[in-house]
């Protein structure tokens, strides 16, 4: 896995994030692609070691366009300064919850969960947290899982959400906009050989915690 040419190339384009330039460089652009590629196979063949539902998933299954959607965006660039992956068992559109890799220079990280769920879902995964408290509370609150994954969610509501009581004990854990959680860690993480195994334990955590979003989850699908 040769992620130095990864993260050459997206510091290179992170600088020069215009169309000539990258339509000048797309050699570039496509061996980074490939070496991605390349990285995010290890990963997944990695994990279908302890997840059985990741086997014979393939890579384009996972990866994404490197054009940015502008449409909306007051910001023009457009393309991405970053390349990630979404390893998840019934495709990365699907409500289900995968792994995420992300590689950006400055920015890396391993991450899963459900990211802005439609709201039936959130109040289903909301109620579920509420029901299944001390099961919940096993995962994300057990030391080995919080060494990696010390927050769960990235926005929050400023008070409890509406159909749930406001002197829960928990009721923190139900003010998540994103029933989602972060690992971030140094691109240097990304550029070790034998990253996929380095990142066992982490991605073991994260399974139990993506096994309890998706009990609820499948149940839309």
């Amino acid at each position: 896995m040769n992620t130095p040419v990864i993260f050459q190339y997206l510091k290179e384009l992170a600088q020069n994030n215009n169309r000539e330039w990258f339509n000048e460089h797309r050699d570039k652009y496509e061996k980074a692609r490939v070496e991605f590629d390349n990285f995010l196979a290890a990963f997944i063949s990695h994990i279908s070691l302890f997840d059985e539902s990741i086997k014979g998933i393939q890579t384009k299954d996972c990866t994404y366009r490197i054009y940015r959607d502008t449409r909306f965006s007051a910001d023009k660039t457009p393309y991405k300064n970053h390349l990630g992956g979404y390893i998840n068992a019934k495709g990365k559109k699907s409500e289900h919850c995968g792994y995420y890799i992300h590689l950006q220079p400055g920015n890396c990280l391993i991450a899963g969960g459900s990211w802005c769920p439609p709201p039936k879902i959130l109040k289903a995964l909301r109620q579920a947290i509420y029901d299944n408290i001390e099961e919940y509370l096993s995962i994300v609150e057990d030391p080995e899982f919080k060494k990696y994954f010390p927050v769960i969610g990235e926005t929050f509501l400023k008070t409890a959400p509406k159909g749930f009581p406001k002197d829960f004990k928990y009721i923190d854990y139900l003010k998540c906009k994103e029933i989602s959680c972060t690992y971030s860690v140094p691109d240097s993480f990304f550029m070790m050989p034998d990253a996929a195994e380095q990142a066992e334990s982490a991605l073991r955590q994260l399974k139990r915690f993506i096994d309890f979003v998706n009990y609820t989850v499948d149940e839309f699908e």
